[in-house]
């Protein structure tokens, strides 16, 4: 004999023995557990299918397509500061190729005249000069550009992780938190 069918026999025989006997909470009433049963597997069956097939995969979804648009952020910002170490090397390299004429005209002008020598220098130092501060300021805009682009992707990160931890922040406290952090590395 089942424990159902037991438990049930024993409640239908409880009610015969007299009337002091008092019927059984209707949720532990062993005549109804067949069908509580078969409704709990039914709804949680139904929230898993619903969680598994529709919820979940959106979810997925949306946390990957963010966690590939910061990475793509953090890629172009590291391609924006190599692009200007490398502007900065090649002014570097010019500079000194620049020099190195600067230094050769200077000797042969030597040779022909000291008046020569200090119109040519001056007409050489301002030019370079007028590269350097072209070149500096270049150098200057493309690292703002990137600093620029650098606080964002680090909002972005941040916003996100906060997000992920289960805390709320708001855009504006994560961005003066962010603003902070790095004016404090300087």
């Amino acid at each position: 004999m089942s424990l159902l069918a037991f438990l049930a026999e024993t409640a239908a025989h409880g009610g015969e023995h007299g009337e002091g006997v008092k019927a059984p909470f209707p949720a532990f009433d062993p005549t109804w557990f067949a069908s509580q049963l078969f409704w709990l597997a039914v709804f949680f069956l139904g929230l898993y299918f619903a969680l598994a097939r529709f919820i979940l995969p959106k979810l997925s979804d949306t946390l990957e397509k963010r966690a590939n648009r910061i990475a793509a952020d953090l890629d172009e910002a590291a391609r924006l500061n190599n692009q200007s170490v490398e502007a900065q090397k090649a002014l570097e390299l010019r500079l000194a190729q620049a020099r190195a004429k600067a230094r050769e005209t200077g000797d042969k002008a030597r040779e022909k005249t000291e008046a020569e020598l200090a119109a040519e220098t001056s007409r050489v130092d301002a030019d370079l000069t007028r590269k350097l501060e072209t070149a500096e300021a270049r150098i200057a805009k493309l690292r703002a550009d990137a600093m620029k682009n650098v606080e964002q992707i680090a909002v972005d990160a941040a916003e996100a992780m906060t997000a992920r931890l289960g805390v709320k922040a708001s855009r504006s406290d994560v961005k003066k938190a962010v603003a902070a952090a790095l004016e404090q590395r300087g």
